[in-house]
């Protein structure tokens, strides 16, 4: 296991990588959960009087979200009620000036670590850790926080270099991700335990329902996986349309192993029994699953029936994870199906775990309260990874100090 705050030493400076990738609309970018989250760790830190360096992330090199941090430190600085600084520098003489003038307290964002040529190609982390982006802060630093559970599955150097030249530890958001996640592979529960998969790719859900089928009883499906296990135990549904691309191909790629997963682990999945569509008059429409004869239209929910028969399900868990939306909740009319396994969950007092993507967004769209669930993730990929029983490089990284 890693260390964490709890063991880091007084007075420090400390090097800390966060994860603040957000939406960047017309140049604005946008306030989000993630500020809120680790504004614990930053806050922490500064009233014990350490002096925090951070550093993270914006998009990709050429990309309409590719921008500065500057923005970042003053959304930052409201979740925290204290300054933070920030230097449109990562790693330069100007970097390294504003650091060695930090004092006991003082926050500094560091420009967008991705503007770093050494920052992004995927490698190993003795590589990651020779780089001049790595020593050079290392030099100017005491210890590294990584707090940026949700990008922890890429070998990047801000992620899994400095554990290798420096004390090393995880900050709350890490912990707490990290311990969530990884809970259906390590705790033990003596009740019913129901996982809720969904959203586009059907190679996460059958690399999940591969990786856990031992250790889950029952798997709800939806969103546009779910259709394609429809297809595979003979349904006229999960077939592409015209102007489509979300069926067909991913079809071909994972047929056989639906089809056996299917055969091998029929009792425990719960396919939905209707879907719903966009009607003449522009509302919801649903269609028993057995009355389909013949796909013509998108199907962009799970219907009324499929939630009436997953509802009773999750009210009798004992603990409850979801992976991925049942269907298109960014539109009210198609948010019936993932609103109503979260509301199940919410009313439940089961451990519970939510992530994957967006679909946690839905938890606030909707008018619920996240205190109601056990965790609510802000990873996607990394979320994905820990449950698939995928090793994460920056957590692995952690544990080798």
């Amino acid at each position: 296991m890693f260390k964490t705050l709890d063991d880091l030493d007084p007075e420090q400076r400390v090097l800390v990588r966060l994860d603040l990738n957000s939406p960047v609309e017309d140049g604005e970018v946008q306030d989000n959960r993630r500020f809120d989250r680790h504004a614990e760790t930053v806050r922490e830190l500064a009233e014990a009087g350490h002096r925090v360096v951070l550093m993270a992330h914006q998009g990709r090199p050429g990309g309409d979200d590719f921008v500065s941090l500057e923005q970042h430190a003053d959304i930052l600085a409201s979740h925290i009620d204290r300054d933070v600084g920030f230097v449109a520098d990562t790693y330069g003489d100007d970097a390294i000036a504003a650091i060695d003038a930090l004092e006991a307290g003082d926050v500094l964002l560091l420009e967008n670590t991705r503007m770093c040529d050494e920052e992004l190609p995927e490698e190993d982390p003795e590589v990651k850790a020779d780089t001049e982006f790595v020593r050079t802060l290392a030099e100017h630093v005491d210890a590294y926080v990584n707090d940026a559970y949700s990008a922890a599955h890429r070998s990047h150097a801000s992620l899994v270099g400095f554990p290798l030249v420096l004390p090393a530890y995880a900050g709350r958001v890490m912990q707490t991700e990290y311990e969530a996640n990884s809970s259906i592979a390590t705790r033990e529960f003596d009740g019913q335990v129901t996982m809720v998969v969904g959203g586009t790719k059907a190679t996460d859900v059958i690399d999940v329902m591969n990786n856990l089928g031992d250790k889950v009883d029952q798997f709800l499906l939806g969103g546009i996986a779910g259709e394609l296990f429809l297809r595979a135990a003979g349904n006229d549904v999960g077939f592409d349309l015209e102007g489509m691309d979300f069926f067909d191909d991913q079809w071909e790629e994972n047929r056989e192993t639906i089809e056996s997963l299917l055969d091998e682990r029929g009792d425990q999945i719960k396919l939905a029994v209707d879907l719903a569509y966009e009607d003449e008059t522009d509302d919801r429409g649903e269609i028993a699953v057995a009355n389909i004869t013949e796909k013509d239209r998108a199907y962009l929910d799970v219907g009324s029936m499929t939630v009436d028969e997953y509802d009773p399900i999750i009210r009798d868990s004992e603990a409850v994870f979801v992976k991925g939306a049942l269907g298109l909740f960014e539109d009210e009319r198609f948010a019936v199906g993932t609103t109503g396994v979260l509301r199940a969950i919410a009313e439940t007092d089961c451990f519970s775990v939510v992530g994957g993507g967006d679909t946690s967004r839905a938890i606030g769209m909707y008018g619920m309260d996240e205190g109601d669930f056990g965790h609510v993730s802000i990873a996607g990929g990394a979320y994905i990874r820990a449950l698939t029983g995928a090793p994460l490089a920056g957590v692995e990284a952690l544990k080798q100090d």
